[in-house]
């Protein structure tokens, strides 16, 4: 598994767009790694660093969707950019990786993270995408180290997966 970032990395460099990268991968995997499945996501975020507008662009490999946290107290799921993992046979798909575009209000934070947050034995995947969603609306207004050190310790106990959180709060006005 740990092959993959590189290649990843690799791709994006000499590729413009999320999807046509993932498909790439997804393309060399059998042939220069041992790895069977994946699910990356890939995002690319567009825009004036600190005066934004800013645009999200991604396509999801059968990873969790980002979750969008807005300074209203407004949050969703950005599930337009999922697709089929990494490694799915030939022909099961139906073509390229979907590609999906939002565009990010100011203050909002992004959250990214690895079914290890979410998934716990004897439980389904909504269940933890909805206590997900719940304790990142209720830490929203925190520090993002705050948000960061305190989401994790929130979820349940008993996931044998590996655990990784990304978030990312755009400037306000």
């Amino acid at each position: 598994m740990a092959q993959l970032p590189g290649i990843l990395r690799s791709l994006a460099w000499d590729h413009t767009g999320p999807p046509a990268v993932v498909d790439r991968l997804d393309d060399a995997m059998p042939a220069i790694t041992t790895v069977p499945m994946a699910t990356p996501v890939l995002a690319l975020l567009e825009g004036s660093p600190h005066t934004g507008p800013w645009t999200l662009r991604w396509t999801s490999a059968g990873h969790p969707p980002p979750l969008l946290l807005t300074q209203d107290g407004q949050e969703r799921y950005l599930e337009a950019g999922q697709g089929l993992l990494l490694g799915t046979p030939p022909g099961t798909g139906g073509g390229s990786r979907p590609n999906a575009t939002e565009p990010l209000p100011p203050g909002s934070t992004l959250l990214l993270c690895t079914d290890g947050l979410i998934e716990v034995p004897g439980s389904d995947l909504d269940t933890g995408l909805a206590r997900l969603r719940r304790h990142a609306l209720a830490l929203a207004h925190e520090p993002l180290d705050t948000l960061c050190d305190q989401l994790p310790a929130r979820m349940p106990p008993g996931s044998t997966d590996d655990v990784a959180l990304l978030a990312l709060r755009l400037p306000s006005p």
